[in-house]
Parts: structure tokens; sequence; C-alpha cells
């Protein structure tokens, strides 16, 4: 490939299927990173196939390489790794099986990123591995904080259960928090969400819709004291001084790594922020009322999402592995046409240049 970028050549997106498909050490797998980049800043960058990012991830998983798995899918612009479902499942299995549940979630943030909690299989290991990282009690950033969020609503929306009701309410409370914190531009930046305020408020709708929903339907105790514990910590703040609330202001707008002006909290975002010792009062009703009712689980979440994970998993992924294998034929096909091509473009090649030998042999000669 070398030669060919030398010579200012394009390569094909068979030549890097293949030069990937040949790894064999960690080494390797370090230059074939290299490639990549070269190959997602070539006029072919646009043909990369999905064969060949399914194999990449599967290279770094088999060499013990995951960081660099990560790190070029989340940095889309530079090699351009956008996985498909079954692939993004088998990264974030990797990272469960390893108990690291906070590798888990960065790539479940690019799953919410790209949009693709379309299968349950992705959906469920999702929601186990932000569960169980929630589970830890991380000390979060405002981004950090952002991103669980949104990947714990977008999945949750997805799932119409009582784990699905519990990372609503959890996803909305993050969310809100950032929103209440910085103002509502940013937690819709970049983010596939909506731009309207009011994401507290959505948090507590979920629960005014809790007595309708099925008798086995229930939040969990650890949601709503996560909730309860994010409103006191915002209403100390909204409490505290506000020169130390400009300072901290500013401090996580160096870690969201922002422009000047563009978090700024503008009135809509002061209304909002308003609102906040009704959404305290509201909450505690809301949950009076529900631990009346009965709908409040003892089970933490963390617990509701192994059950989930348990009972239901292995039946989801088992059409997960009909599909993969009726992709892998139509890989498979599409590699054939495609190295079929190659081999009548350099017969072609040969052709054309034996002609062009003849023809000047046949000049000279005459």
């Amino acid at each position: 490939m070398d030669r060919t970028y030398d010579r200012n050549l394009p390569v094909s997106s068979l030549t890097i299927s293949r030069f990937v498909d040949n790894i064999s050490s960690r080494e390797e797998v370090d230059q074939t990173e290299y490639y990549l980049y070269k190959f997602r800043h070539s006029p072919n960058c646009w043909y990369l196939r999905d064969w060949t990012i399914h194999s990449w991830i599967r290279q770094c998983l088999k060499y013990g390489a995951k960081e660099k798995a990560v790190h070029t899918l989340k940095n889309k612009v530079q090699y351009g790794i956008f996985p498909d479902d079954f692939t993004f499942n088998l990264l974030i299995d990797s990272y469960i099986k390893d108990e690291d549940f906070k590798g888990a979630c960065s790539v479940v943030e690019e799953v919410m990123l790209q949009e693709a909690f379309d299968l349950p299989s992705t959906q469920i290991l999702s929601l186990y591995a932000l569960g169980n990282y929630l589970a830890t009690k991380p000390e979060l950033s405002v981004a950090e904080e952002r991103a669980l969020g949104a990947s714990l609503l977008i999945s949750g929306l997805k799932q119409d259960n009582a784990v699905g009701l519990n990372a609503q309410v959890l996803g909305h409370a993050l969310l809100g928090k950032v929103e209440m914190l910085k103002g509502i531009n940013a937690v819709f930046k970049g983010m596939p969400l909506i731009w309207t305020h009011g994401y507290l408020g959505r948090a507590l709708a979920v629960m005014e819709r809790m007595p309708a929903a099925p008798g086995d339907v229930k939040l969990s105790k650890d949601t709503l004291d996560h909730l309860n514990d994010l409103l006191r910590d915002l209403s100390s703040v909204s409490d505290s001084d506000s020169s130390e609330g400009e300072e901290a202001s500013e401090e996580s707008a160096g870690e969201e790594d922002r422009k000047p002006g563009v978090d700024e909290v503008d009135e809509d975002d002061l209304a909002e922020q308003a609102k906040l010792p009704h959404y305290a009062s509201r909450f505690k009703e809301l949950r009076s009322q529900l631990e009346s009712q009965d709908k409040v689980d003892t089970a933490s979440f963390q617990t509701l999402v192994s059950a989930l994970a348990q009972q239901n998993l292995a039946a989801a992924e088992k059409p997960d592995l009909e599909q993969f294998q009726s992709r892998l034929q139509a890989w498979d096909a599409e590699k054939r046409q495609l190295i079929q091509r190659e081999l009548e473009m350099r017969k072609r090649a040969e052709q054309e240049r034996q002609e062009r030998r003849a023809a000047k042999a046949t000049a000279q000669r005459a």
C-alpha cells in the first residue's frame, strides 16, 4: 500500500480489507490503524466496507487491543468506523466480560450517537452496562453526565418495561441536571436529543404515568433516591453565592471544551431554573403517591437490568445470529463480485499495456 500511496494511486477497498483480514499480531494492529487513517483521507474513503469494519473490531478484540477499536470508533472523522449492531454488541460484551463497565459505557455512548439501538440485544446489553456502571457511583463530569443521561434515555425509550421506565427517569434526571447547571444548549449540542426545556419535568412526567402502568411495573427505590439526591444537590447549588456559580460555570465550560458564549444561560434557561423548587416539591408528592400505591420496587436498578439480561438476552440474540449469518453471505457475495471486477480490470489493463507496446514497436519499425 505504501508504494500505491507513493505513486499517488488510490487504494481499493479490497486492498484495505485484505490488510485488515491478515492481521496476525498486536503490532500489526497498530500498523493497520495507520492505514485505516490513510484510507479515510484517500479518494476511495467512501468505500470502506462494512465487513472491513467488522473484521477490524474482531481483530482488535482478538489481539487485546480494545482501546484501539474504541479510539477509531470515537474518532469517526479520522477513521470512518461506523459498526453495525452485531459488531457493537461484540465490543460491548467484551468489556462486560472484563467487568469494565466504564469502558462498556463508552461504547454505548457511540451506539447512542449513531442511534443504533434497533436490536433488543443491543438495548439489553447497553442497559446492563449502564446499570452496573451507575451502581459504582462514579464521579462524573458534566460531559459524562450528559452522555450517560442520553444513553439511558434513548435506550430506555426502546424498552416497554420497568427497566425502560427507570432508565427514562434516570436519563431525564441527568440531562435535567446539565440543563439546570449549563442551559439547554449544553444538553442537545451534538446529541440526538430534543432542544426544548424541561428535562427534569419529563422525569416527573414518567413518575406521573406510573399509576396507570401494569402492576408488576414499578420504579426502583434506587432510581427515586438518585433523583432525590440530584434535586437536593441542585437546590444547594442554586442557593450558593452567585460568584461561586460563575466560577463553577467557567470550570465546567473548560471540561466541555466549548467556544466562548456557546453555552451561556439565557432567559428561558433562567425561567427553567426558577422551576426547581416546584420540581422538588412535586417529586416528594409523587414519591409518596407511588409508595402508597405499591409502585416502588426495593430492588436496585442494577438488579433490574441484571434480571432483564438473564431472562431476555439469550432469546434476543438468537435472531441476531441468524441475521448476521445472512449478512455474512451477502458480504461474501459482494466481495466475490469486487474480486471478479478487480480481475477484469487487471486483465483489461494488461491488455491495454500489451497493445501500447505493440503500437510502440510498430512505430519504431516504421
